[in-house]
Formats: C-alpha cells, structure tokens, sequence
C-alpha cells in the first residue's frame, strides 16, 4: 500500500526533489550534489517518495534513475481542486475588503 502522499509532500526538501525531477529522470548523486545534506539523507527522501509512488526508481548499471512520476500529483491535483474555489472567493473578499479601505 502506498505511503500517505500528503505526509510526503509534507517535507520541503521533498518537494525540491519533485522539482529538480520535473525536469526529468536524475540519479541519486546528481540529486544528493543539489542539496546540503549526504547521499543517505537524500536516499530516506527518495525512499519515501517512492513508497508514495511519487517517484519510480529505474536502474541502469551501477546507477539508479529517479523519474517523477506526475499520474500520483494529478491525483493530489484532483483532490485539491474543488478548495481553489473556496480561496479564490476568500482572497476576492480580502481584495474588495483593501479596496474598500483605501478608497
């Protein structure tokens, strides 16, 4: 069973991963070279990734590729959809509240 995705992306330093991988498919020490942390604090990230099916690990030789996977973001995408509604009336009422202030 997959990891709880939301807990996942609950960490930064997971979510720039995601974000160097939009760019596509990175072994783990051109991951681990971008952030300041070691190649096993790096790896628990991708770990936890890869059980939220987040991310899938190909090997290829003495390397192993991580790709995004972007069908389980479309899911969380799908899921956060229906709360954009919700803050965009909110940030409406907050505009039309300043503009009322400073007319």
């Amino acid at each position: 069973m997959p990891a709880d995705v939301f807990s996942a992306l609950a960490n930064p330093v997971r979510r720039q991963i995601l974000e160097v991988l939009r760019e596509g498919p990175r072994p783990v020490n051109e991951l681990a070279a971008r952030f300041e942390l070691g190649r096993p604090a790096v790896s628990e990230h991708l770990q936890v990734l890869r059980q939220a099916e987040l991310v899938r690990e190909e090997p290829r030789g003495r390397q192993r590729f991580y790709h995004l996977r972007p069908e389980r973001l479309a899911e969380v995408g799908d899921w956060l959809h229906p709360f954009e509604h919700y803050w965009r009336g909110r940030l409406r009422a907050l505009r039309d509240l300043l503009d009322e202030e400073t007319s």
